[in-house]
């Protein structure tokens, strides 16, 4: 392998998270406040509320239990938040805070399935899956009726608009509605015309009729003086979700005349406006291209001016409600994503390809998501062109797309092709010009697609409709799955990955082949050619990544690391390292030239599947089959300038703290060696101080003056000293100040004292042995000393 270009500049050592795509509503209940700024909406345990103008999750209320939400509603004025959880309590929100202020037992005997307010926002309706109805008051927090009869879950539950006239709508799977009156406490009046479930009720402005809309595709509606159907409007499809519209014209939705008018949701996938007298569709919304998708939730905000419909793979739409104009699109949850691309010549967006046959585009300044429909079955693959507006998609419906960005950001499928017999899996685009793409397929072959000239021409417009491709050369290239196509920098080489556990090497425009690269003990799952060097990078199903000389095909390295599948490789700084991403949810970072894994990146719980990289090689992007998208930011830099900032630092501090002690200033010497946060300095200062002639009495002092945040921390380093018989002593007598001193009550509220005095005691009675043995043999020598008789001394002999 040839060595790393000179001055390519230092490794990557560090990737931080900068953003993260998660899901945030998995089905159920979306609903805007009266101003239409904010979207509430289920994800699990927990209500999401979004900003609509951002798509930034504000907030995210979960319940203390952390149980799945079942139901929840806000209130007319915006102010209240109730949410039911499956163990059966209901909370009462604070939303804008994020804080719980009343939490109480639902009483149902089974989860609550649906929750309304009244218009005066004070009482709360509660329909259970025990065919129970009760109402609450939420001012002065007690219940106020209990209604039984209905048989069945109760999934519907409105007040009338006429907050006078005291009256209750239920609606259980009997399909019957019922009206409650909360003045007698009875049931008023029981409403059948309907064969199947009814899906919603809504109300005219006067409050002088309802509209239901069913599951047995008509929609009712019912003159609430009387409560007798005022009339049933077939509407051939299976209603999920039915709103009256005002009484005013709207002539963008048929709606030229005074009467009735309501927009139903449902399982052909579209919007429509019926006028009520005539029974007849005025509006039908354009079907979009690719697979028709159900409609499963609908919404309107009058006041606002919004209509925001749910789709069944969880994307909400927002519209202008007077024209049905999308406004903006959140994707609420992606399943398992299975592919990620930069878009723009700034990198200014990313392509999500996930378990969908759509693609979301999102803006990563402004998070704005397009929802992109062209296929019929999953996108499986991804790839970008060279200046980074036109890109390609491949699927499981055997066909390949090319979708064209213009300057707005606006995403527009421009190309289609097809060919293959089975899934294609994936797609690489040509490196150096737009010229051509490359497809690898389940049926084991590879087809060459040439870009007709008409897309790549200034002139070329989108609103033509898609230009119609044609492969070139189609090469059988392996026996089994084809998993992985790279084109090399020069466009004259493709690489192909194979379930057949090789790589093999071709010569582009013939597909004519070159050699074999057989090694790996298990399928390859992804090929990449080196930017810089004449190498390529395989991933395999056996855990290793392995860098191969295209000169003669011999294996170079091998990076072993991973504890599964490795499922993506790339090249990054420039040729010198490598990132690769596993079935371990794991990314890993590789210097090639020690064979050292720098850094595992662990943001993801299961299969990372997409792995790209920024034009500047400072961001990588990954998505995985947790749902989530992860765009990380290299932080290498960063770290390396805030570790030369703190080593500069502390020689600094240092260089203060020798200066302090030579000035014998003890007290800020201490706070200072403290703020440093490290035991061996803090423990040459006390034992500066207690060299002090007047030792005791300036260690007490000195201590004594300490804040204590400082105390709490110089408790902590004596726990460290008393561990060592060398340093014991400062530990103790730092100890003894604090003890004589400090009132036990301020002792006792200091932060991780309990951890302290169970770390202190037992060492503490070890030193206080060894000094009792040592006292002891002390004594005994002094009264040896004392008793010795010692025999008098030999006199001289005198001179003679």
């Amino acid at each position: 392998m040839a060595e790393p270009v000179a001055g390519v500049g230092r490794f990557k050592a560090n990737y931080a998270v900068e953003r993260k795509i998660e899901p945030f509503y998995k089905g159920g209940k979306v609903q805007l406040d009266q101003t239409g700024q904010h979207l509430f909406c289920v994800c699990g345990t927990r209500v999401n509320i979004l900003d609509v103008a951002s798509g930034a999750v504000l907030r995210s209320l979960e319940q203390e239990d952390q149980e799945d939400i079942t139901a929840f509603d806000l209130s007319p004025d915006d102010e209240v938040l109730v949410t039911a959880s499956r163990a059966l309590l209901l909370a009462q929100w604070a939303w804008r805070e994020g804080s719980i202020t009343r939490l109480w037992k639902a009483i149902h005997t089974a989860p609550v399935a649906a929750m309304a307010f009244d218009p005066t926002s004070t009482l709360l309706a509660t329909g259970g899956c025990d065919g129970a109805v009760r109402v609450w008051d939420v001012v002065r927090h007690y219940g106020t009726h209990h209604f039984r009869g209905s048989s069945g879950v109760v999934h519907l539950v409105a007040f009338h608009p006429d907050p006078a006239r005291l009256l209750l709508f239920s609606s259980a799977v009997d399909a019957t509605i019922r009206v409650w009156s909360l003045q007698d406490q009875s049931c008023l009046a029981t409403m059948t015309a309907h064969y199947s479930a009814v899906t919603s009720l809504t109300f005219s402005a006067d409050g002088h009729s309802m509209l239901s809309s069913g599951r047995d595709k008509i929609c009712v509606v019912w003159d609430l003086r009387t409560h007798q159907a005022m009339k049933t409007v077939p509407v051939f499809e299976s209603v999920e979700a039915a709103v009256l519209l005002p009484e005013e014209p709207a002539p963008e939705l048929g709606v030229k005349s005074k009467g009735v008018h309501f927009l139903t949701a449902g399982d052909q996938g579209l919007l429509r406006v019926w006028e009520a007298a005539s029974g007849q569709c005025v509006y039908t919304q354009r079907q979009l291209p690719g697979p028709k998708q159900e409609l499963t939730r609908c919404a309107l905000a009058p006041s606002a001016g919004l209509l925001v419909s749910v789709t069944a793979d969880h994307n909400l739409l927002l519209y202008e409600a007077r024209s049905l104009q999308l406004r903006k699109q959140f994707a609420g949850y992606s399943e398992e994503v299975l592919d990620v691309r930069f878009l723009g010549p700034e990198d200014s967006h990313i392509v999500v390809a996930s378990n969908s046959p759509s693609l979301k585009v999102f803006e990563l300044q402004t998070m704005a998501c397009q929802i992109l429909h062209g296929h019929t079955d999953i996108v499986l693959a991804l790839d970008v062109f060279r200046k980074g507006r036109l890109f390609a998609s491949c699927a499981k419906d055997q066909s390949i797309c090319i979708w064209r960005m213009n300057k707005a950001g606006k995403v527009a499928c421009v190309a289609q092709g097809s060919g293959h017999t089975h899934s294609v899996g994936t797609i690489c685009c040509s490196r150096l010009k737009e010229t051509f793409l490359v497809t690898g397929s389940q049926d084991c072959t590879v087809k060459l697609w040439p870009i007709p000239e008409a897309l790549l021409s200034k002139g070329a417009s989108s609103d033509s409709g898609p230009v119609l491709l044609q492969a070139q050369a189609t090469q059988r290239c392996h026996d089994k799955d084809i998993n992985s196509v790279a084109v090399a920098p020069n466009d004259k080489l493709l690489a192909t990955g194979s379930q057949d556990r090789t790589a093999k090497l071709w010569a582009l425009p013939q597909c004519r082949l070159l050699g074999v690269f057989s090694g790996h003990r298990r399928g390859l799952w992804c090929v990449q050619f080196s930017p810089m060097d004449q190498v390529l990078a395989t991933a395999s199903a056996d855990g290793t990544v392995k860098l191969w000389a295209l000169q003669d095909f011999s294996c170079l390295k091998t990076f072993e690391g991973h504890d599964a599948s490795v499922l993506k490789v790339a090249f990054v700084s420039r040729g010198t390292q490598l990132l690769s991403s596993g079935s371990d949810g794991l990314v890993k970072l590789w210097t090639i030239k020690s064979n050292e894994c720098v850094k595992t990146l662990d943001a993801h719980e299961d299969k990372v599947w997409g792995l790209h990289w920024s034009r500047l090689d400072d961001r990588a992007l990954t998505g995985a089959s947790d749902s989530c998208v992860i765009l990380w930011k290299d932080v290498t830099e960063e770290e390396q300038a805030e570790e030369q900032a703190k080593r500069e630092e502390e020689v600094v501090k240092q260089q203060e703290l020798d200066n302090l002690l030579h000035e014998r200033r003890y007290l800020r010497a201490l706070g200072l060696a403290i703020s440093l946060d490290r035991p061996h300095t803090v423990l040459t200062v006390i034992q500066a101080i207690r060299r002090d002639p007047e030792a005791c009495e300036k260690l007490g002092a000195t201590v004594l003056q300490l804040r204590r945040d400082q105390k709490e921390a110089l408790l902590r380093f004596c726990v460290t000293w008393n561990t060592n018989s060398r340093h014991c002593h400062e530990a103790q007598a730092v100890l003894g100040v604090l003890l004589r001193h400090e009132a036990p009550e301020e002792l006792l509220a200091y932060q991780g004292l309990q951890a302290s005095l169970e770390a202190l005691l037992p060492y503490t009675e070890r030193h206080f042995q060894r000094l009792s043995r040592t006292l002891q043999a002390a004594t005994f020598l002094d009264f040896l000393w004392h008793n010795m008789k010692l025999p008098p001394l030999p006199v001289a002999p005198s001179a003679l």
